[in-house]
């Protein structure tokens, strides 16, 4: 048995109060992901931002906002746990300077200054214990498979899931899991339940069973 980090879900990067940027990541695949992993009896944490979606029971639930607060809160997490899947979404973006008002419409363009938020799961990947192991996600619109390979290593994981931006806010989800080596040892198009089912147990035979 295992303990589990999952990180799911959207950030958010506020404007100004009420205004804020984010995407239509729904969490389904994160809490697909934690069903399939309690499911072959390992220990679960999810560290969400804002969803819908309802997370299993058993699964230790952390909410969070913002990119900053995700990193943070899977940080302290991180150190508890045997491996890590990061399957959230988070802004890669955050405005250079927040409003404290609303901002007030005066029929005038508006510029937004940003700035890139830190990589949840190349920290996790940079900060790993030789006991550890990281897996991503990566989201892509072209050149999937290359570019997914390009972040397993340099995000330091040790798999990473290559899907692309039909898996959003989707029931299914089409996904590739790339080896260190480049290899693609599952390829699969299903719900997400099932998608999830077989990344984990590949997880599990690869990475957790081995490394105990």
């Amino acid at each position: 048995m295992a303990r589990i980090l999952i990180t799911s879900g959207p950030t958010r990067q506020y404007l100004d109060p009420v205004r804020y940027i984010s995407n239509a990541s729904s969490g389904r695949m994160g809490s697909a992901l934690a069903d399939a992993a309690l499911k072959l009896g390992h220990d679960v944490t999810v560290i969400s931002g804002p969803v819908a979606v309802e997370y299993p029971t058993g699964a230790d639930v952390i909410p969070v906002v913002t990119t900053d607060e995700m990193l943070a809160a899977a940080m302290e997490h991180f150190k508890l746990c045997d491996g890590a899947i990061g399957a959230a979404a988070p802004c890669d973006y955050m405005p250079r300077y927040v409003n404290d008002q609303k901002i007030a419409k005066t029929g005038d363009p508006l510029t937004l200054q940003l700035v890139e938020t830190p990589d949840v799961v190349a920290t996790l990947g940079q900060n790993k214990r030789p006991d550890q192991w990281v897996v991503g996600f990566a989201l892509e619109t072209e050149d999937r498979r290359f570019r997914a390979t390009v972040k397993l290593e340099k995000k330091h994981c040790d798999l990473i899931v290559s899907n692309g931006p039909a898996a959003i806010d989707s029931d299914e989800n089409e996904v590739e899991l790339i080896g260190h080596d480049g290899e693609v040892l599952i390829k699969l198009h299903a719900d997400k339940q099932t998608v999830a089912a077989a990344l984990v147990r590949e997880i599990d035979a690869r990475l957790i069973r081995h490394t105990a």
